[in-house]
């Protein structure tokens, strides 16, 4: 039997009437993750539906309009999906299993074919769009993504990516990025290569970090299985048996994404991810990254994906920042 298909041994519903039903989760550890610390997760998953949540013992009471009840109801599943796979519950997990554009039971399993496995947590997609950049990261060579901050362009690559080395599949990972603030004119600043690039590629560490552990990926770094470096470095190389990321690639001009492509060797998957709201460049018009999308979306063998604000993962507020910068500039072009 498979580990999503123990749904129903774990969860019992009990309707008492139109606007009640009981919920028991009868195995401990995961009532409890479900339920939170200090029953936040009840309580966020009760604001959320609109519903009324009493919790005692191993049973749960939730009262309210019955679209709403059922709305409860198939968070609960889907949280009790996810912990059967991944033994943890997030705060994100809880927002994510009450999305109103998402059919519930369809996500579950779209979300938890698309796992990634690491050695100190398991990501899954958390929306269609994640969903089909993970299966492009793993099938296919070339991948070009754009969209806002927030939508896990960068931590699943790296999730991706890693996880390949560490199954080694692939004997290095390379992570770059145009380093606009300097010019790409390293040379004058203290430090070796690694120490003059790292300040701009500290969102890739921090992924690192969190997925796989600190330790683990210095030491990946001073084997040299794990790459830093500028994309200027990149020219005239031919990137063989890796997986190579160029991030926050709106910083880089159409000549300079072209580079980077046409490095691609054996064995190899290269990934450009970029937003090209946030472009840094002096002169904004020589950003290659929406460029190159146009210039390459007729490549069949490329696959693009463009996120937008309804694919972001991290706190509520940044998606209607997003939304509320999207229609000003909306406004001033009218």
């Amino acid at each position: 039997m498979s580990e999503i298909s123990k749904l129903d041994q774990n969860l019992i519903i009990k309707k008492i009437d139109k606007e009640t039903v009981h919920i028991q989760i009868t195995d401990n550890q995961m009532l409890m993750s479900i339920v939170g610390q200090f029953d936040q997760n009840l309580k966020d998953l009760s604001k959320s539906t609109n519903t009324n949540v009493f919790f005692r013992g191993n049973s749960i009471t939730c009262k309210g309009e019955r679209e709403n009840i059922n709305i409860f109801c198939e968070a609960l599943k889907f949280l009790i999906n996810k912990y059967l796979v991944t033994k943890i519950i997030e705060k994100e997990d809880i927002l994510l299993s009450v999305k109103k554009n998402i059919e519930l039971e369809e996500s579950n399993v779209k979300s938890f074919k698309q796992l990634i496995k690491t050695p100190r947590k398991s990501v899954i997609a958390r929306s269609e769009k994640q969903s089909e950049y993970i299966k492009a990261l793993k099938e296919n060579d070339v991948i070009i993504s754009l969209g806002p901050a927030g939508t896990g362009k960068s931590f699943l690559a790296v999730s991706v990516g890693v996880t390949m080395l560490m199954e080694k599949k692939i004997e290095r990972v390379i992570l770059s990025r145009p380093a606009v603030e300097a010019g790409e004119k390293l040379g004058f600043l203290p430090g070796d290569m690694k120490e003059k690039v790292d300040p701009y590629l500290r969102p890739l560490y921090d992924a690192l970090y969190e997925l796989f552990g600190a330790d683990k990926i210095d030491k990946k770094i001073e084997s040299g299985e794990i790459e830093i470096a500028p994309l200027a470095f990149m020219r005239g190389r031919t990137l063989k048996n890796c997986f190579a990321i160029l991030d926050e690639a709106q910083n880089a001009t159409e000549t300079q994404i072209k580079m980077f492509l046409t490095r691609i060797g054996e064995n190899s998957k290269l990934v450009v991810n970029g937003d090209p709201s946030q472009i840094d460049l002096i002169n904004k018009f020589q950003s290659g990254l929406i460029k190159s999308k146009n210039i390459l979306k007729h490549i069949k063998e490329i696959k693009i994906i463009e996120f937008d604000h309804n694919d972001v993962v991290r706190h509520p507020l940044v998606s209607k920042i997003i939304r509320a910068y999207q229609k000003k500039s909306t406004d001033d072009q009218s």
